[in-house]
Order: C-alpha cells, then sequence, then structure tokens
C-alpha cells in the first residue's frame, strides 16, 4: 500500500501570488501520474495546510511519521523529498530513521530512495542537508527584504491593527495602512480614557486602568474585530502599539527557542532591537500622546513590581480557578468584606469568592493529613526500592560503559586489519556495519538507563527533601512573612484547583463551602 505527502512551501505560495495556479492541485496531478506509471495507487493523501519550519509545527506530518513508524505504508510519495523535512538537524535524522528501521520506500518525481540501499541513504541525507542549507538562505533573503520595507515605511505584517485596514501600495511592491474612521474613535477613546481620563464632577479626571476600558467597551456594546469580548491584554497591546503614533517596526516579538522536557520549544520575547521607522500611513494619535501612555505604563509596571516585593498572598501563582482556569487573586478588605477573600481573575467567570483566611486553613489542614500519612508509608514501601534502583542503575552503567569500550576496539582492530589489506573492503563495510549497531545499541541503552537513574535520584533528593519541608512549613506558618510561605508552598504543591459556585447567606460568611483539589509535589 502507497500513500502521498503534499504540502506547499513558501515558493509555492509566492507562485501562487503571481497567478501560477494552485500547487497542491498540480502536485497531486503529478503524484498520481507517477502513480499510475509505476503501477502503485495512491491509497491515502497526507495534505499539510500549515507550513511550520520544525515537525512540531506540522500535525500532518506527525500523523505520516506516526503511521509509517507503525508500517502501514510500503512506500510514501512525495514531489521531492525537501518537502518531507526542512528544519534542524533533529528532525532530519527523526525522518530519515523512521524510513529506515520501517523500510518505507520515498518516491519522488525524480528518483526512489530505498532505505536499505546504502547510497540511497547517503544521498536522501544529503538532500536533507542541502534543503535546510537553502531553506536559511531564503528566510535570511526573507528577512532583509522586510528590513528595507520597513526602512521605506512600508507594514510588513500580514494583519492590520485595529483601528486600520491594510492596503496595497499603488504601483508600488507592499502595503500600508488606511484608516476605519469608527475603529479609530475606538482607538482615540482608549487611549484618551488611560492618559487623560474622564472629568468628574468635582473638577478632577478619572484616568481608566486597562481593565476597566475593556468593560466599559463591552458595556458600550462595542466588539473587537476577532472575539467577542475586549480583555485587558488586548487594550495593554494597543496602547504599547507605535503603530498609532504613525510607525511601523519589524521583528517586535522574537521567538526564542529553548529545550523543555526533551523537546524544542519557542517562547516568544518582546526584542528591544527590533526595526522600527516612521510609517507611510497616517496616524491615528499624535506621538505626545503615545509617549505619555508608555511613560504610565513604566510607572504602573514600577508600583506593580514595588507591591510585588510586599507579597500579601500566601497562595499566590499555586491557586487557579476550577471552572475557566485563571489564576484566583487575592482581594484585600473592604467596606463589604473585613477580611481578605480570593477571587477569580477572570471577570467573565462566575466563581464565587470565599475568605482567604479559610483557604489557607484547609490547604494547612490537607498537608498535616497527608504528611501523616505519607510518613508512615515512607520507611517500608518507598526508601528501600528507590536506593535499590540507583544501585541497580548504576551497576547497569558500569557495564554497558565496558562493552561500549570493548566496541570501540573492536572498531579500531576494523580499521588496522583493513589497512593491513587482511580485510577486503566489503568485508571491512560489514563488519563496521554490525559494530555500528553495537554502539548504536549501547548509547540508546545508555541514555535509557541514565534518564531513568536521573529520575530515581530526583525522587531520592525529593524524599529526603519533602517530608522536612512540610513540617518545617506547618511549624512556622503563622510566624513567617507572607513571602516565606509563598515560597515554601511552590516547593511542596504544584497547584490547586478552587471551585465555588454558592454564596454564603448572612450570617453564614466563614461556611467554607468551597472544593479544593490540592496537587502535592509528592515524590511516586
Amino acid at each position: 500500500m502507497y500513500c502521498a505527502y503534499l504540502r506547499k512551501s513558501r515558493a509555492d505560495r509566492d507562485a501562487e501570488l503571481r497567478g501560477e495556479g494552485e500547487t497542491l492541485a498540480r502536485h497531486r496531478a503529478l503524484l498520481l501520474a507517477l502513480s499510475e506509471k509505476y503501477n502503485k495507487p495512491i491509497e491515502k493523501w497526507y495534505q499539510e495546510v500549515v507550513s511550520g519550519d520544525t515537525i512540531a509545527a506540522r500535525p500532518i506530518m506527525q500523523e505520516l511519521l506516526r503511521d509509517v513508524e507503525d508500517g502501514m505504508w510500503e512506500g510514501v510519495y512525495v514531489v521531492e523529498v525537501e518537502r518531507l523535512a526542512r528544519g534542524n538537524t533533529r528532525d532530519q535524522g527523526v525522518v530519515a530513521d523512521t524510513f529506515k528501521y520501517s523500510s518505507t520506500e520515498i518516491i519522488t518525481l525524480s528518483k526512489t530512495y530505498d532505505p536499505e540501499n546504502e547510497y540511497d541513504e547517503e544521498y536522501f541525507e544529503f538532500g536533507l542537508f542541502m534543503s535546510r542549507r537553502e531553506y536559511k538562505t531564503i528566510n535570511r533573503r526573507l528577512q532583509r527584504g522586510r528590513i528595507a520595507s520597513v526602512r521605506e515605511g512600508k507594514f510588513v505584517s500580514s494583519t492590520a491593527p485595529y483601528g486600520y485596514e491594510r492596503v496595497k501600495i499603488p504601483r508600488e511592491k507592499g502595503y500600508t495602512l488606511k484608516i476605519v474612521p469608527e475603529e479609530a474613535e475606538i482607538v482615540r477613546m482608549i487611549f484618551n480614557w488611560y492618559c487623560v481620563g474622564e472629568p468628574q464632577e468635582d473638577g478632577t479626571s478619572l484616568k481608566l486602568g486597562p481593565d476597566a476600558i475593556a468593560s466599559r467597551l463591552d458595556a458600550m456594546g462595542v466588539r473587537p474585530r476577532t472575539s467577542k469580548k475586549w480583555s485587558k491584554a488586548t487594550i495593554s497591546d494597543m496602547l504599547k502599539n507605535s503603530t498609532y503614533a504613525g510607525m511601523v517596526h519589524f521583528g517586535y516579538d522574537k521567538d526564542v527557542k529553548t529545550v523543555k522536557g526533551n523537546r524544542v520549544v519557542s517562547i516568544r520575547k518582546r526584542n528591544p532591537d527590533c526595526e522600527v521607522a516612521k510609517g507611510l500611513h497616517e496616524p491615528i494619535i499624535s506621538m505626545e500622546l503615545f509617549r505619555m501612555a508608555e511613560r504610565m505604563k513604566q510607572e504602573n509596571q514600577k508600583n506593580t513590581v514595588t507591591s510585588g516585593m510586599e507579597l500579601q498572598n500566601p497562595l499566590s501563582g499555586i491557586i487557579y480557578c476550577a471552572k475557566c482556569g485563571a489564576s484566583m487573586t487575592r482581594l484585600g478588605p473592604n467596606s463589604r468584606n473585613r477580611y481578605a477573600t480570593i477571587k477569580c481573575s477572570n471577570k467573565y467567570c462566575d466563581t464565587v469568592s470565599a475568605p482567604l483566611f479559610l483557604v489557607e486553613e484547609k490547604v494547612l489542614q490537607f498537608l498535616q493529613e497527608w504528611i501523616r500519612e505519607y510518613r508512615l508509608s515512607l520507611p517500608h514501601e518507598m526508601a528501600s526500592p528507590v536506593d535499590d534502583g540507583i544501585t541497580s542503575h548504576k551497576q547497569q552503567l558500569a557495564l554497558i560503559r565496558r562493552e561500549q569500550e570493548t566496541v570501540q576496539k573492536q572498531m579500531n582492530r576494523a580499521y588496522t586489519l583493513l589497512e593491513q589489506e587482511v580485510y577486503t573492503v566489503e568485508t571491512f563495510r560489514e563488519r563496521m556495519s554490525a559494530l555500528q549497531d553495537d554502539a548504536s545499541r549501547l548509547q540508546k541503552s545508555e541514555d535509557t538507563v541514565r534518564a531513568e537513574l536521573a529520575g530515581l535520584e530526583k525522587l531520592k533528593h525529593n524524599q529526603d527533601k519533602f517530608v522536612p519541608t512540610v513540617e518545617r512549613l506547618l511549624d512556622s506558618y503563622a510566624t513567617n512573612t507572607v513571602r516565606a510561605n509563598n515560597q515554601i508552598l511552590k516547593e511542596v504543591i504544584s497547584r490547586i484547583d478552587y471551585q465555588k459556585s454558592e454564596r454564603n447567606t448572612r450570617g453564614k460568611l466563614q461556611n467554607a463551602n468551597f472544593g479544593l483539589h490540592i496537587y502535592p509535589k509528592i515524590p511516586s
């Protein structure tokens, strides 16, 4: 059985914009003709509708690799091998190994790759390497083109911000922005509410924060473009977008790749070195008003940091709403409540608040009961197997290292026998192939054992540390600072889910009619 994989490249999308026809339809016709030529019909089409640099960003590619790995297909049709993997070396290795170890052919317009053929394997890997190199070259060229466009005042993003529409520049390459009058008026109101405020009866002005502005717009019936409600984050992003003051930029946010849990993930961060220039479009607000908003946001951030140094919520960063997933925040005493309460930060969620001290009491009560049971079970059920496991894994590693040394000596010996013409080239290749398989097997075994050993050692560390940490917390909670209690709670609890749907009746304000699902960092 055979399948086919279709994916557009960036060059294909550019060609379509020039009117050269729909790429995937053309590729489908080419592969159908190829399958008829070889008399190997295509049973399934894997069509990627998104374009990504990595396999993680391409769900259809992930599905194809899983099916290939399970031995579902004898071969895969693709226009060119570059369509399979243009990502980093790790991704290319995943693709190459998946096809190799499943003995799945790769059938392209120019060549059929047999994964069990040594020369085809080398040619395939070389093709992936050259594809990655070409991708980087094209990407650098595109980045330079976008920076040049920004310096000319053109708008290079694909989506216009609220208040504008994206329009083609007449008789020129590139785009600029055109004001949408009714939306632009809302943008001016947002900046004025934030920077100047609303006049009050006593002659003062009341300035609105992002959250209050979002609520005001919702009450007015004004809707954002892509959602039903305004959010604090949306308003904050608008207040720091210099496009409204007539500027254009590129690289405002930057994807920073990092490794978490043996996976490469991208984190979006602000880029202080982004390219900024005066745009060709008409500004909605003055630069003076935008600078004022910038200064006010900086001041508000300083105030937030200052208040953060005097932490008042011991459950900060730990407790979340079970209904909507938003973080629960502390609300200080007011005219209605004489004590601090904890409430859901999502203004659209109807989860009911509760006194903070009651929630604290329940958390501490849970830890007291849990640690008592945990301490009783630890010596007999957990300590000994963990110690034995660590010893056993260290012995396995020592054995694997001795075997690896033996294989390396055998490889060196094979090279010597080839040089002395005891081995023919063919014999040498067969011998080295077997030894390389042994080395690969041993390396995988070493990686597995090391990962298991690291987990056991971490577990041992947690066992030795967990009980004393919880007991220290319970003994000193009343005398510790809020920040100290928060830090210790974070060491022993990963998350708390809070749930409450009924309000307390008069005279029963201290009734703990809420639910807590506590996830302790218990070594298991």
